[in-house]
């Protein structure tokens, strides 16, 4: 089990843009040098991305400190909407009932979960070549018919051993993104529970018989683009014909997922947009300004740090929320 990853970042904002012009000088001085807070907790999908922007805000903005912590979306609506931190991080749709209990959102950028495998599964190359339909999966993850991996590969004589299962214990947008694209929710996902993404990118990599899911940035290296060393992506069979045709064969590096994701040929779910959440709209200028910050200027960030931005139009509107 990985520990929840908490990160304190020191950065800056100038107060005095949000002081009186009529102030004295001594007061937006004290303003300008003012320390301010903001607090982050939740999804781990988009807490690189949140890192990140953190280290870039801080060189323009030297006065405020960001707590970002990684925990889960679940982790990140009910902190928010408790108070226990000023900004959540939610990684899948928001539900009716979280919106009537005054949850504010803002979409920020968007990624994938991906099915993964252990790099050594004796069967990897044929699933590569093949990939699983969304009906294999559900066989797996929901009603538990494929028992062993040989299941999934009708007329091989290959003994490929029992799949082991792994899926999230912690309330998370990666589980219920994934889950919606089988059809159900994440409690219907069967397997080991493990917590975190981390977690499950780990236990995967360590059994040879394993299965799990996750963003991303826990499949592959955002410096190089290739797939961390021991983890394998099973390629989804969108059109369910057998075989991962070019247009469905994009799991190579994190580059082509990622314009896959862009262009619509990866489905959606298991893609999603990423969100900053708080309960009701942010008051505090300071936050509002990372925020519109991040729509803005931080979106330069987002390819580099291996997210998918949002359509120009996407974030006008997203812009018009502050």
């Amino acid at each position: 089990m990985k520990k929840v990853t908490s990160i304190v970042f020191t950065l800056g904002l100038a107060l005095g843009l949000y002081s009186c012009n009529s102030a004295p000088d001594g007061d937006k001085a004290d303003a300008a040098n003012k320390e301010v807070r903001i607090s982050f907790s939740g999804a781990f999908a988009l807490y690189p991305l949140a890192v990140k922007w953190g280290e870039e805000y801080t060189k323009l903005h030297p006065n405020v400190k960001f707590d970002i912590q990684a925990g889960g979306a679940g982790k990140g609506m009910t902190d928010a909407l408790s108070g226990a931190v000023d900004v959540g991080m939610f990684s899948r749709e928001i539900s009716d009932e979280e919106k009537g209990k005054g949850v504010w959102w803002v979409a920020l950028t968007k990624d994938a979960v991906i099915p993964t495998m252990n790099a050594e599964n004796p069967l990897a190359p044929t699933f590569k070549k093949n990939g699983l339909n969304k009906e294999a999966f559900q066989n797996i993850f929901v009603k538990e018919t494929a028992k062993n991996w040989e299941d999934l590969v009708p007329g091989t004589k290959e003994k490929a051993g029992k799949i082991n299962v792994y899926t999230r214990s912690d309330a998370c947008g990666a589980a219920g993104s994934w889950a919606d694209f089988l059809g159900g929710k994440q409690e219907n996902l069967k397997g080991v529970g493990v917590f975190g993404d981390p977690g499950v990118a780990d236990a995967v990599i360590k059994d040879k018989n394993g299965i799990g899911y996750n963003n991303t940035n826990y499949v592959y290296d955002v410096t190089t683009g290739n797939k961390r060393s021991g983890i394998d992506v099973i390629p989804i069979d969108v059109n369910g014909n057998g075989t991962i045709d070019p247009e469905e064969n994009f799991y190579d590096n994190l580059s082509s997922l990622l314009q896959a994701v862009n262009d619509g040929k990866f489905p959606s779910p298991p893609a999603r947009d990423l969100y900053f959440i708080t309960k009701g709209k942010p008051t505090r200028p300071e936050i509002l300004d990372f925020i519109k910050w991040t729509l803005t200027d931080g979106q330069k960030y987002i390819k580099e740090s291996g997210f998918v931005p949002l359509p120009g139009d996407r974030l006008q509107s997203e812009l018009q929320k502050l």
